[in-house]
């Protein structure tokens, strides 16, 4: 009898045994699961508050280009009554802030510019040579080009040149006049001028400059969690 009663109280001590693990593995693995849970969670959510802050700072910079875009107009409804620039404009249709964009063009086109030397600006006067050099990585990868330089304190590239010229004092204080008064914005660098037998020379170096344009388009932006 009394082997039988300790046989049975170790099966059922076993059998607790059992149920306690059981229980303790059940138990661990619902903590687990949780931590894991609670983890993803806490992910999810700090990456949902910064998909929130990149659509509250894309509303906001929206906001305010909506809000200065009044001020804008009439900012240009000003340059509308600027005596100077109406009476610079190429065609009595032209906005006043037209004569601006022609003054700084938003790409190089240096044969343009070579062009109105030539028709314009150095019209009626012997030209000996005129040089306009491309603008490397715009318009030329190499070769005699030389690389569109930006001015300390401006973004504005500029397209280096240089022509020379013969005729009198008058027709080079012409000539000087004429690049002054352009509408185009047009740095000299040197003049030179020289005396010959039947006319003198002047040979100028100098700079024109343009504004590369600016692209406003919305954008997707990934935002990694």
């Amino acid at each position: 009898m009394n082997k039988d009663a300790a046989l049975r109280k170790r099966t059922q001590i076993a059998k607790a045994n059992r149920t306690m693990f059981l229980w303790i593995a059940g138990a661990s693995a619902l903590v687990g699961f949780a931590a894991v849970a609670s983890i993803f969670l806490a992910q999810k959510l700090f990456f949902n508050e910064k998909i929130l802050a990149e659509k509250q700072n894309t509303i906001t910079i929206l906001e305010h280009n909506n809000s200065v875009v009044e001020d804008l107009e009439s900012e240009v409804r000003v340059l509308d009554t600027n005596e100077a620039l109406a009476s610079a404009k190429a065609q009595d249709s032209d906005q006043a802030i037209q004569v601006i964009l022609d003054a700084l063009p938003s790409e190089a086109n240096s044969p343009a510019l070579g062009a109105s030397l030539q028709t314009k600006l150095l019209a009626g006067i012997e030209i000996e040579s005129l040089q306009v050099d491309p603008v490397v990585g715009v318009e030329s990868l190499g070769g005699d080009a030389v690389e569109g330089t930006v001015i300390e304190g401006d973004v504005s590239a500029a397209i280096t040149f240089r022509f020379t010229v013969n005729g009198n004092q008058e027709a080079f204080r012409s000539i000087l006049s004429n690049l002054e008064r352009s509408i185009r914005t047009i740095a000299i660098s040197s003049v030179r001028i020289t005396s010959g037998e039947s006319a003198d020379t002047m040979t100028v170096e100098a700079r024109a400059f343009y504004e590369p344009s600016k692209t406003i388009e919305l954008q997707d932006k990934v935002v990694v969690p």
